[in-house]
Formats: C-alpha cells, structure tokens, sequence
C-alpha cells in the first residue's frame, strides 16, 4: 500500500489526498464493524479517487477508448464521472483483481439496487470520513449509523439527503440514485 500511497500523494491535491486516508481509515473502521475483510475496505478507500483530478478530457478519452459501461448521466455530471474511471485506473494501474473493490469503486457516488455490505461501507465511508466532509451532513449520517447500526437506513438518509442536495443546486441526478432510493424505501 505504501506505493499507492505515494502515488496519492503526488498525484492528487493536498485536500483529496486527506480525504482519501480518511475514507480508508473509515472503511477500514466500519469493515470491522460489520465484519468484512478490513484490508479490502482500506485498499478500496484509498483508490476510490484515484482518477478524481484526470480532466473531463481525460476520463472521457479513457471511457471511450475502454469501452467502458457509463450511462449518459455519468457522462454529463462531472461530478460522478470519475468513479468509472477510478475503477478502470485501480484495475490497469494498480493492478487490482478483486471485483468487489473495483464495483465498490465503480459504484461509490451514485450507488446501485442489490450493493454487497462492501460496497455500502466503501460508499457510505466516502460520505462520513471526518477529515474532509462538511458539517452537518457527514455528523447526520454518523449519528443515524450509531443510532440504527443499518447500513441501509444509513444509505437510505444518505440517499435522501443527496438527491435533496442535487434538486436545490438544479444539478442532474442518476437514474441509479433514484433506483437506490427507491428500493431502499421500498425494504
């Protein structure tokens, strides 16, 4: 890990290098808790925004040149688009094999119907990592996960939360967020 480390640190602002120690070290924390492989949730936290700073240009080019599986949502929200990317990066880059890693990469902005308890700590742990993420909507999402201990009525609030934050900034929304919601409304 010591070479992806080094390699976030080169590549990546002073502010998203923090923020992804801090992503790792609250997945590696919320793995333990819900007993899931803790080296995984730390490897995924570090690379989930390994390809944030790329320019549109270029994870465009790498989508297209890689045929890789983006929804024309993604490709219109700036915002989102690097999760693919990431994914795609930590694959060839980093030469990472695990399918878990790279779909709780792929995944970890607008979600998915059916996530692995993986997946939701790695999506959930981007949103609530304490360094980075503003007040108070990362100590909401804390305190619902202390009160109810679900990952699901976590991501549930988390969902709710940010397809509210996205209608007030009239910004486009994943038809997979509203999936996501909507499903976990539906459990």
């Amino acid at each position: 890990m010591e070479n992806i480390i080094s390699w976030l640190k080169e590549n990546l602002s002073e502010e998203r290098f923090i923020h992804s120690i801090s992503t790792a070290k609250t997945a590696k924390e919320l793995a333990r808790k819900y007993n899931v492989d803790d080296n995984k949730a730390e490897l995924a936290g570090l690379l989930h925004d390994c390809a944030k700073e790329f320019s549109h240009e270029k994870m465009l080019e790498i989508i297209k040149n890689n045929n890789l599986d983006v929804n024309e949502d993604e490709i219109k929200s700036k915002k989102v688009l690097h999760a693919p990317v990431s994914a795609y990066f930590a694959k060839t880059f980093f030469k990472v094999t695990d399918e878990e890693i790279l779909s709780a990469i792929r995944f970890h902005t607008i979600g998915k119907i059916n996530m692995t308890t993986f997946e939701k700590i790695i999506f959930l742990a981007d949103k609530i990592e304490p360094e980075t993420r503003i007040e108070p909507y990362f100590e909401e999402l804390r305190k619902e996960l202390k009160r109810t201990d679900s990952l699901d009525e976590t991501l549930l609030l988390c969902s709710k939360m940010t397809i509210k934050s996205l209608l007030d900034r009239d910004l486009r929304i994943s038809f997979q967020s509203i999936d996501l919601y909507n499903n976990l409304l539906n459990q």
